[in-house]
């Protein structure tokens, strides 16, 4: 049975491991398209072959991929996705100490960079294939404690709906899926 209770990255040196953009392309690009080395990283993304392992060691020190020590031989280490729970969610800025909060600041600025270049991506995506491309625009009301059940409900039907790697059904694609709300009277 999955373990699929929140996990809080409250920890600001985990935090901070996920608020670099190198480390970003890496995970998402070892959580779509599988394992790979540190060598096969560094040309995807133009770096040195020490900057990406130093990356992929940080990457490990907090859990979030690992080494597959089958396919590892001498020099060589093949890197993948660790397993763990499907629902991270970052602390609010009161959660962390005054010294901590730029790097939440640094997490939404790179997080950000990252939704803006898949929006970018979303028409083409629609034009090829509108079956694979979904898009929703909305504006409700409700109360805190409403949004907070809708909040929930959202994460419920992501976790239903999406299955790790390993598990993943003949015809399942890696999906981008963002959500983002905030309340339309601060304008």
């Amino acid at each position: 049975m999955k373990d699929d209770k929140p996990f809080m990255l409250d920890d600001p040196a985990r935090l901070k491991a996920l608020a670099h953009p190198m480390r970003r392309l890496m995970l998402r690009h070892l959580n779509v398209h599988g394992p790979a080395t540190s060598t096969t990283l560094g040309e995807l993304f133009d770096a040195k072959t020490g900057t990406t392992s130093y990356h992929l060691r940080q990457l490990e020190k907090y859990g979030f991929i690992e080494e597959i020590p089958e396919r590892s031989t001498g020099r060589e280490r093949w890197w993948r996705k660790a397993p763990g729970p499907r629902d991270m969610r970052l602390p609010t800025p009161d959660q962390l100490a005054a010294e901590d909060r730029p790097v939440l600041a640094e997490f939404h600025r790179i997080g950000l960079d990252e939704d803006r270049a898949l929006l970018e991506r979303f028409p083409d995506a629609y034009r090829r294939d509108p079956e694979w491309a979904k898009g929703s625009r909305g504006l409700g009301r409700m109360t805190k404690e409403e949004f907070g059940e809708f909040y929930e409900a959202y994460i419920a039907l992501l976790i239903k709906y999406s299955h790790p790697a390993e598990d993943a059904p003949p015809g399942s694609r890696p999906m981008y899926v963002r959500f983002f709300a905030f309340p339309a009277d601060e304008d």
